[in-house]
């Protein structure tokens, strides 16, 4: 198997997905409850992890974390901070995971997942099914995207 040619086009930054599709409040893949200066945070509508969250990094293209220069470093770890702590305080999981891949998207985003109690797989990587899941119902992603919001709001940062 090879990557893609589209591979090398998005690593380069030409087309790059993340770039191009600016900064929706909502895409195919999740809400957006936390838009920084930095990070944009989607929680995520498929139903794999209650609390899968991508954070995007909004600056430059970038696809590695080691293309940030100090000052976007700092930015960027400040803001995925501030966004665990909300998925911290309001789903209440055992253990988070980061998760920062971009082996699709060659674009610096980290996937943060919660782990829980009556996790599947303890002590491993969450196990990703394959195919995705179902959606997750529609009430529980609202309730779940405004309880973030709230959370982040106390913490001083509105969306």
């Amino acid at each position: 198997m090879k990557w893609p040619s589209s591979f090398y086009e998005w690593k380069s930054g030409k087309g790059c997905p993340a770039c191009v599709g600016g900064r929706p409040d909502e895409t195919d893949d999740g809400i957006r409850f936390y838009a920084g200066e930095v990070v944009d945070a989607y929680l995520r509508r498929t139903d794999i992890q209650r609390g899968l969250t991508v954070a995007i990094w909004r600056g430059r293209h970038v696809v590695e974390p080691t293309d940030l220069t100090e000052v976007e470093t700092t930015g960027y770890w400040r803001e995925l901070r501030l966004v665990s702590a909300a998925i911290d305080e309001v789903m209440r999981p055992v253990k988070m995971n980061y998760s920062l891949l971009g082996n699709s998207v060659p674009h610096l985003h980290a996937h943060i997942v919660p782990r829980y109690a009556d996790d599947p797989r303890p002590g491993w990587p969450l196990p990703f099914p394959d195919p995705e899941p179902p959606s997750m119902p529609q009430v529980r992603l609202d309730e779940d995207v405004a309880a973030l919001r709230a959370s982040i709001a106390r913490q001083g940062r509105q969306v």
